[in-house]
């Protein structure tokens, strides 16, 4: 039940950077919105796990599963800062 994932320092310092340029801005929400995006791709597309023998894409029910509740938390958190009053 344990899994090694390698991310490259090179989206690290991607993801370190637009955070923190966002976050000069004042935009908290939108700094944890990449931050979850970038983990969400991480864990999709660089988890060996859901890779085959041959390097292609397993897709089943749970690779669908994730992929859609990860889709339905982005487009959630979109709503709720298009609907906040606040800005």
């Amino acid at each position: 039940m344990s899994t090694q994932l390698a991310v490259p320092l090179s989206q690290v310092a991607l993801l370190l950077g637009i955070s923190t340029l966002v976050l000069f801005f004042g935009r908290v929400k939108l700094a944890l919105l990449i931050n979850y995006c970038f983990t969400f791709y991480w864990g999709f597309f660089l988890n060996p796990s859901f890779r085959s023998e041959l390097g292609e894409l397993v897709l089943n029910t749970y690779t669908y599963v994730y992929i859609g509740v990860g889709l339905l938390i982005v487009v959630l958190a979109l709503i709720g800062f298009l609907s906040s009053n606040e800005r």
